[in-house]
């Protein structure tokens, strides 16, 4: 019999329903009717049938007609919410995702898999998981690992040995016996006591991240957690049944307790569960809709479930893979400032760069002279000042491939760590099956990832601190011969002067937020836990400085295009008038003052979408393979003896020897 889940106020009802002609308007009724049967004073409503109230989706909070039909405006199992006219919204209903997350996008069910052993998933995966573009399956032969796990487990349990976790308490009861018949209970009450976090929750993509990253360590077979538990697990994930997990509460040893606590308490079937189809709603029912049920935990099984680093490394994840996103558009976005500034290109000569061969700065000049090479790709702008009396450019255009490169050089970095943190073994005490022993250890601590995540932060910050500079040049007619701001009829119109603004308290803040977390400590579980990493706040502290970088180079690209705009008819090169192009086709040029926040809205989107990178990346990869000369214009900013040979002629006399 179909049936449908209503919220009422502060109730979850479960209303079936015979014959789906009934209208929207009788369920509401028939959810009324059973709200007031277990309320004292009805819940304080006199009559139903004369009660107003309204029906809406909890999934997208989409209104329902009155008058429309079951069959025709909901499907078996739908959730929704009745509204009654005159109340105001449950603090504890969340109808629908909280926050805006940047991953956000219409969910559409996977149908390719990705096959999780616990050591070969990357960041670039983990965010694909977040994103729901893959559903998991195990290899078998970490199926075959967590068995052996697992009945190490359970003889230890039958053998009535003393082990930590299995059967004592946790942390400063680590040597109080537990009796087998309450082991079951130790386990629920480690997650339940242990669910106790606050702030918002993770957006529903950094759950998935969350829940992906936890079943991947336990594929590795050291946790002692039975199969079928890491079934439901599994399809839990495949269903995209995400608990309620709220932001704040780690300290980042031992591991990521409270975060891990509340996802494993939602696939308990308790506390609070988003799914597509439900939004937010007590996990119970929302396990119940997607045909599945609460993982029952066997011993040592809650401890497996909240023991580790996956909070910290989950969130990291998607800090170095946004990180990695925005510094090699930064490239692009810098190399059309300098075209607009008129800047020169031989700051980007390879000899140069030859000199000091760091990896990240080589890659960055190479990146430059693709875009702006004139010889490759013709100019008309760089060509309009190539014999200009200005001798070289400031810093921020200069200095380009250091300080850009040192930022890819500590991406690449932190990817490393972040990458082996993703298939770690972080529980504790560790069960080594072909040992035939468990061991107690420290990998749940979680300084690695907190210390690498600090310093991501602290380098990636960078590119907006050289971009703000980037975009005084811009907007300062002394500095770009430009008119201020990027605007006509300055005085009417104010151009970019608050953009510029915006960018730098985003700049100011990103530098408060650059403070390590990783160097504080507080003892905590009464000095047992004696020393911790604060990882938790040093992910996502990273994650919002790489979004305030973001924000900035939007800021930027917005400028450089609009200083194009006063270069016209001259164009620059053909990459870079790609980039203008994709820019242009979200934000049109700006004449007189309008509505700024959309455009720089807009603008972020595509750096959030790697289009800009996706539009230049071919004529970077083209410029790379066919090993094309480099182009060295006479300017003043060079001294030589002799007039130079053209990149045709030097070819030749190459091909010539």
């Amino acid at each position: 019999m179909p049936r449908f889940t209503v919220h009422v106020r502060d109730e979850w009802l479960t209303v079936p329903c015979r014959d789906l002609s009934c209208t929207v308007q009788w369920l509401g009724l028939e959810a009324l009717k059973r709200y007031i049967k277990n309320k004292p004073d009805n819940g304080g409503i006199g009559s139903v049938q004369e009660t107003s109230f309204y029906v809406r989706r909890c999934q997208g909070q989409g209104l329902l007609d009155a008058d429309d039909t079951l069959e025709d405006t909901l499907e078996d199992n739908d959730f929704v919410e009745i509204v009654i006219d005159g109340d105001t919204m449950s603090p504890d209903f969340n109808p629908s995702q909280p926050g805006s997350g940047h991953l956000n996008s219409p969910y559409r069910e996977p149908n390719e898999y990705i096959l999780l052993d616990g050591n070969n998933l990357t960041s670039t995966d983990l965010v694909n998981l977040g994103k729901a573009l893959y559903m998991i399956k195990l290899t078998p032969e970490a199926e075959k690992k967590v068995g052996q796990s697992r009945a190490l487990i359970e003889n230890i349990v039958t053998e009535n040995k003393v082990v930590y976790g299995i059967t004592t308490g946790f942390g400063k009861f680590a040597r109080t016996v537990i009796p087998n018949s309450k082991l079951k209970e130790l386990q629920e009450n480690l997650v339940r006591s242990h669910s106790a976090g606050v702030g918002k929750p993770l957006s529903p993509e950094r759950s998935r991240m969350l829940l992906a990253l936890r079943i991947n360590v336990l594929a590795k077979g050291y946790s002692g957690i039975s199969l079928d538990t890491l079934h439901q697990m599994i399809e839990a994930f495949n269903a995209s049944c995400l608990s309620y997990v709220p932001e704040k509460g780690t300290v980042g040893a031992s591991g990521d307790l409270a975060p891990l606590s509340h996802l494993a308490l939602g696939l308990m079937g308790e506390g609070k569960m988003w799914s597509p189809k439900s939004g937010w709603a007590d996990a119970k029912y929302v396990l119940e809709a997607h045909g599945l049920k609460p993982i029952s935990l066997k011993p040592k099984e809650g401890l497996a479930l909240i023991n580790g680093t996956q909070m910290i490394t989950s969130l990291g994840s998607e800090a170095v893979e946004r990180a990695l996103a925005i510094a090699r558009q930064a490239d692009i976005i810098a190399a059309l400032t300098l075209e607009v500034l008129k800047g020169t290109t031989k700051a980007f000569d390879s000899d140069i760069h030859e000199l000091r061969p760091h990896p990240g700065q080589k890659e960055v000049a190479f990146r430059f002279r693709s875009l702006l090479d004139s010889d490759h790709h013709p100019s008309e702008i760089a060509e309009s000042h190539r014999f200009c009396d200005r001798v070289q450019d400031a810093y921020t255009l200069r200095c380009c491939p250091q300080v850009h490169g040192v930022v890819n050089d500590t991406i690449a970095f932190v990817k490393n760590i972040i990458d082996t943190e993703i298939n770690s073994a972080t529980d504790n005490p560790m069960v080594f099956a072909e040992r035939g022993e468990t061991i107690s250890g420290g990998n749940f601590h979680g300084e690695y990832p907190a210390k690498a995540l600090d310093y991501l932060a602290i380098g990636v910050h960078e590119l907006a601190a050289i971009s703000e500079r980037r975009i005084e040049r811009l907007c300062n007619p002394s500095l770009s011969e430009l008119p201020a701001f990027l605007v006509c009829e300055g005085g009417l119109n104010s151009g970019f002067m608050i953009a510029h603004c915006t960018a730098a308290s985003l700049v100011s803040e990103n530098k408060v937020l650059c403070h390590p977390s990783s160097v504080d400590s507080l003892s905590t579980s009464a000095a047992t836990e004696d020393h911790v990493s604060m990882g938790g706040w040093a992910a996502r502290k990273a994650l919002k400085v790489v979004e305030h970088v973001e924000q900035v180079l939007s800021i930027e690209l917005l400028a450089a295009c609009q200083g194009i705009e006063f270069l016209r008819p001259l164009r620059t090169t053909t990459p870079l008038e790609k980039v203008y192009d994709l820019v242009r086709s979200v934000a049109k040029p700006w004449i007189r003052d309008r509505f700024m926040a959309p455009d720089i809205e807009a603008v972020h989107r595509l750096l959030l979408d790697q289009k800009i990178w996706k539009v230049a990346h071919p004529y970077i990869e083209k410029y790379r393979m066919e090993h094309i000369p480099e182009s060295r214009p006479v300017s003043p900013t060079a001294f030589v003896l002799d007039s130079p040979v053209s990149p045709r002629k030097r070819l030749r006399n190459e091909c010539d020897h």
